[in-house]
């Protein structure tokens, strides 16, 4: 048959095709109750009456009364479509939540450690403020400082996503391999850079605010 390719991690053209009566002297008659049916409508605009027809003939065929319920399952692309859409959207609201609670967490743990670095740092400040360095100086260079660790923080992430990524694709069968776009890269660093921005500015105004006669006073 001509090459079909992959879809969802499964090779198309890694199949084997036998007729069905020696299917069920193969596996038994346990076969034709898992019998799966690949129609193609001539265009689009027939898809649902295809599957209309196709629902009408199985009902007859395994006698079922009005009412009943149907004991098949007839799914069109679309329906496919949405369900994969569905879980795929589902999985990205999980891991957006946990992301959110990482990118917390680590916000305020770059917060924690700029306010002890000013804390430490605090005659050296009050050094720089008395040879002249201005509010905005000691800003810059603390927010410089915190963006500098979370870019650090970021790229140690981007790294580990993309071993986890090519690890799985080499463990799971005829995955295609990992890849990584230049904006997600882009991306990861855009927020990297806000989130020290905005977790260091508390830190760095702090620092920005000291007095240079009492930070040159302090031990």
């Amino acid at each position: 048959m001509e090459d079909k390719g992959q879809t969802l991690g499964q090779d198309l053209d890694d199949l084997v095709f036998i007729p069905f009566d020696s299917a069920v002297a193969l596996f038994g008659r346990n076969a034709g109750d898992q019998v799966q049916l690949r129609l193609q409508a001539e265009s689009t605009d027939e898809v649902d009456a295809v599957r209309d027809g196709v629902i009408r003939v199985l009902r007859t065929r395994h006698h079922l009364a009005k009412g009943q319920p149907d004991d098949f399952q007839v799914l069109i692309q679309d329906e496919i479509l949405s369900q994969v859409t569905k879980l795929l959207s589902g999985v990205t609201a999980v891991v957006g939540g946990i992301v959110s609670i990482a990118l917390l967490v680590g916000g305020i743990g770059i917060m924690n450690i700029m306010l002890v670095s000013v804390t430490e740092r605090t005659r050296e400040i009050g050094i720089r403020k008395a040879v002249g360095a201005r509010r905005q100086d000691i800003l810059i260079q603390f927010l410089i400082e915190a963006v500098t660790l979370s870019l650090i923080g970021g790229a140690i992430g981007l790294a580990l996503g993309y071993g986890i990524g090519v690890l799985a694709a080499h463990l799971i069968p005829n995955w295609p391999p990992a890849h990584v776009p230049l904006w997600a890269v882009a991306l990861a660093f855009g927020f990297s850079a806000l989130v020290g921005i905005f977790f260091g500015i508390y830190p760095a105004g702090k620092a920005a605010r000291l007095d240079p006669i009492e930070a040159l006073r302090y031990e």
